[in-house]
């Protein structure tokens, strides 16, 4: 069900019903105390920042597909962000690079489902016994291609 039209469309009508009337009443409320306080108070710069942002808290409300906030990309981007810190202590330039390349391949296949570990395995093995002749032979070591052996995969407990 979760990722279907139908659940799209299901948490877009729940969204207008629930959310929208509170985020009517946050406007509501910014509006009206925005008049009185005192535009460098910590108050008159709270509502100031929370009226320019308004336009975007609603554009949730407009797609079921949308998430509500982006706590996937920030997690997604966590490791990048330790990782630059480890970065400074490379040696050189292109160890650092690699380093930064290596990240990217091993939250890719975390993004797509498999484990980091055995497709960085699976990854050079298939590399090291092949001739990359053709883009298509790459296509196919790719996390997200239907080549990549099912056990590579995460286990999910349902």
């Amino acid at each position: 069900y979760i990722g279907s039209d139908d659940y799209y469309a299901d948490r877009h009508t729940i969204r207008l019903k629930r959310s929208a009337p509170i985020i009517k009443k946050f406007q509501e409320y910014v509006d009206n105390e925005i008049v009185d306080a005192l535009p460098k108070s910590p108050l008159g710069k709270a509502l100031a920042y929370a009226q320019k942002l308004l336009p975007y808290m609603r554009t949730f409300l407009t797609n079921g597909c949308l998430e509500i906030d982006n706590n996937a990309a920030e997690r997604a981007i966590k490791p990048f962000v330790i990782g630059r810190k480890n970065w400074m202590f490379s040696k050189t330039a292109k160890g650092a690079e690699s380093s930064a390349l290596l990240y990217s391949v091993i939250e890719t296949a975390k993004a797509n489902g498999l484990a980091s570990e055995k497709y960085l395995v699976y990854l050079f093995e298939m590399l090291a016994n092949s001739e990359i002749k053709e883009r298509d032979m790459l296509e196919k070591c790719m996390p997200w291609s239907e080549n990549i052996p099912d056990e590579l995969r995460v286990k999910t407990t349902k």
